[in-house]
């Protein structure tokens, strides 16, 4: 527990200080332009949704880890906390998918009915997401998370969603397998996007249109920010639950992999901090006020895109 508390806070600092302005800009971005959201610009709308669930969530983790993770808000918090992290965990990777999936048929299938998706429509998947990520949560909401534990002769009260269970319970069992698939197919899907793209705009001889060109830099990008998140977390956490099975002698191991693992969640908090980035390659709207605002500071100016201001309704 000592390395947990004196390394991950700082870290969960850092990054809540550098994900709330690239989050509130694009917040204001895509509120003031209301009247031109499309179905991307909706996605990544309720990307900045699920972000914020986490920048709510994370200062009491953060208090904490300084407290040496003794959890003092009560068992109640300790499920809504847990169960607004996983959230956001899952809404990012959904409309992360989501992004890269609609970037993949406006190129790979230009004429598929898809792409003539309003933006009710798509306010539909969208709710069709949250409904389905928050329902699969769930157990995070009626299993008891509070365990108590000995940290130098004090008992202090430990808040957390993945521990050692001995029986775990059918939610909790479900909350693991969640926390595996919720990686590994999206990964996939991800994967698959960035290789048709690429293989059909190498076919069609369009890789040097401009914004072709910028929706495989936009696939690539969320493929990027998965791995680097969500990677370090996946990687540590099925390394635990195989060390579970090797018996006593990997016990060492199994107690360093688990402060690994533990270490990973800074990675997983850090989609808040670079989906940034996502909307900066995503939405034309959010780079061009971007531009802006770097070209008022006057010490940088930036060419604006041609093709017009932040209220231009093309994202593609």
């Amino acid at each position: 527990l000592t390395y947990i508390s004196t390394f991950l806070p700082p870290i969960l600092i850092i990054e809540l200080l550098l994900g709330l302005p690239g989050n509130l800009m694009a917040l204001y971005v895509f509120c003031r332009h209301f009247q031109c959201w499309r179905p991307t610009i909706l996605f990544l709308f309720n990307l900045v949704l699920a972000d914020f669930l986490l920048l709510v969530s994370l200062p009491f983790r953060i208090d904490n880890l300084l407290r040496g993770e003794n959890w003092v808000f009560g068992d109640a918090w300790c499920r809504i906390n847990l169960f607004m992290l996983a959230v956001n965990r899952s809404g990012s990777i959904a409309f992360m998918t989501a992004v890269a999936l609609d970037r993949y048929f406006k190129v790979v299938h230009p004429h598929h009915k898809v792409n003539s998706m309003n933006s009710h429509q798509a306010a539909g998947v969208a709710f069709f997401i949250w409904t389905v990520v928050s329902a699969l949560r769930l157990p995070l909401l009626t299993n008891n998370l509070l365990s108590m534990v000995e940290n130098n002769g004090t008992n202090i009260s430990i808040c957390r969603s993945f521990s050692s269970y001995k029986n775990p319970s059918v939610g909790i069992k479900l909350h693991y397998n969640v926390y595996i698939a919720e990686f590994f197919l999206p990964l996939l899907l991800l994967l698959f996007c960035s290789f048709r793209i690429s293989c059909v705009l190498r076919r069609r001889h369009m890789d040097k249109e401009k914004k072709v060109r910028r929706a495989i830099r936009t696939v690539l990008v969320i493929v990027g920010v998965f791995i680097i998140c969500f990677f370090p977390g996946i990687a540590t956490g099925l390394t635990a639950m195989y060390l579970t099975k090797m018996g006593k002698e990997y016990c060492n191991g199994y107690i360093l992999n688990s402060q690994l693992f533990s270490l990973s969640i800074g990675f997983t908090y850090l989609n808040s901090a670079l989906d940034p980035v996502i909307y900066l390659f995503s939405s034309s709207m959010f780079r061009n006020t971007v531009r802006k605002a770097i070209n008022r500071t006057g010490l940088v100016q930036l060419n604006l895109s041609r093709r017009g201001s932040t209220t231009s309704g093309s994202d593609f």
